[in-house]
């Protein structure tokens, strides 16, 4: 049998998939269960969540879930409702974002936007990892966690926010990478590119920036993300950051935020 024949083991494992209505998370979770994993579609729009199920390859092995991840009672009942769903999370991918807005820059942006993206980002998706990471441990299974972080962990996006919560989530796959790799858990990062899709709505000109010539789908990120997620397929990665950008990275596109207003 080949090794991409049956990269899951569907009587085994299970996902979980923030900002699974759209976007990259959205993709993700549809090749999950294309796979024959039981995932849970997680996202803060019942309508888009919901119609991410039913299109998917197979949607009876979904499970959609409702609910505003800035708040620890909604990651608390996700938690709860997810293991009822599905039975034990093996594989969990956190692509959850409030969307940016380019007005947001460093000084414009609020407060309120400042603690919702921190919030949604960092500090569910360590509270998340951690609470699945203890469940496993106390089972005895491994496991595979995936952050969607971004180009601009690293590279100023006049979004501080954004940018900020990025670099803080990359830094966090290789703190939970470091201390879950002797119970079996990995943890990775994917970075994605200019991906017209979610919270980021792409102008067409930025493609000229794109040595492959054109802006990223969601469904880009979904061979890359299946194959890190799978104990079968990359065992040996863990702490990994993964770029899939079309080599948007070897460029520097972005001028400084437009401050007429002061």
């Amino acid at each position: 049998m080949s090794l991409f024949d049956k990269p899951f083991d569907s009587t085994r494992e299970a996902a979980l998939v923030t900002g699974a209505g759209n976007g990259i998370g959205r993709a993700i979770a549809q090749a999950l269960v294309g796979e024959g994993v039981r995932t849970v579609f997680a996202d803060v729009n019942r309508e888009t969540v919901t119609a991410a199920v039913n299109t998917s390859p197979r949607p009876e092995l979904g499970v959609p879930w409702v609910g505003d991840l800035s708040k620890r009672s909604a990651c608390d009942a996700l938690l709860a409702e997810a293991r009822s769903a599905v039975g034990q999370i093996t594989h969990f991918v956190h692509s959850a974002s409030p969307p940016r807005r380019e007005a947001d820059h460093a000084l414009a942006v609020s407060d309120e936007t400042w603690e919702e993206m921190r919030a949604v980002n960092v500090d569910a998706g360590f509270h998340l990892a951690r609470e699945l990471a203890r469940q496993l441990i106390a089972a005895h299974q491994p496991g595979s966690f995936l952050f969607l972080t971004s180009l601009h962990a690293g590279t100023p996006r006049n979004l501080p926010h954004y940018a900020t919560a990025k670099a803080a989530l990359a830094m966090l796959v290789k703190e939970l990478a470091k201390t879950f790799g002797r119970f079996g858990i990995r943890v990775n990062a994917l970075v994605p590119g200019a991906i017209a899709a979610g919270g980021f709505v792409a102008e067409p000109a930025l493609a000229r920036h794109i040595p492959l010539g054109r802006l990223g789908r969601g469904e880009d990120l979904a061979p890359m993300a299946l194959a890190v997620l799978s104990n079968r397929v990359s065992a040996y990665v863990t702490g990994a950051a993964i770029v899939v950008d079309g080599g948007l990275s070897l460029t520097n596109w972005f001028d400084p935020p437009v401050l007429d207003d002061f």
